[in-house]
């Protein structure tokens, strides 16, 4: 099974993990961004799986710990399938396409608008093979 079979799978399965650890506490109010973080960490995503609510505003600060570049790339199977293919080597002003350069921290706001099995994952060369995705179960 490659990479993108196991992702697939693993989204399909919805084997994905309440974020406990990282989550802002606070208002709950379903208009306040929830504050995620995802870390970047030896070619890996930090936590490899998260839970976020459909409908509300959600923050991912995405710290980069490597001296290599990344991407933070969220979409479901077909999206990741089409980037890895893919060769755009820079990121617009999409939401959930974005760099994050060695050692740079950097958010973007996303809502989600319905339940979906999604993932998120790094397309630069060799990372995503390499294990550099992650699951996402919006609920």
């Amino acid at each position: 099974m490659n990479a993108l079979q196991r992702m697939g799978f693993l989204a399909a399965a919805g084997i994905a993990l309440a974020a406990s650890s990282g989550c802002s506490r606070g208002i709950a109010d379903a208009s306040t961004p929830l504050t995620i973080d995802v870390r970047m960490h030896f070619s890996k995503f930090l936590p490899g799986s998260l839970t976020v609510p459909a409908g509300r505003p959600i923050r991912f600060v995405v710290h980069n710990d490597d001296f290599l570049d990344h991407e933070f790339i969220v979409g479901d199977a077909d999206m990741q399938a089409r980037h890895e293919a893919g060769t755009e080597p820079h990121h617009g002003a999409r939401p959930t396409e974005i760099d994050v350069p060695a050692g740079e921290t950097v958010s973007t706001v996303v809502t989600f608008e319905r339940r979906a099995g999604l993932s998120y994952a790094c397309h630069a060369p060799g990372h995503f093979a390499y294990g550099m995705f992650g699951a996402l179960t919006v609920r």
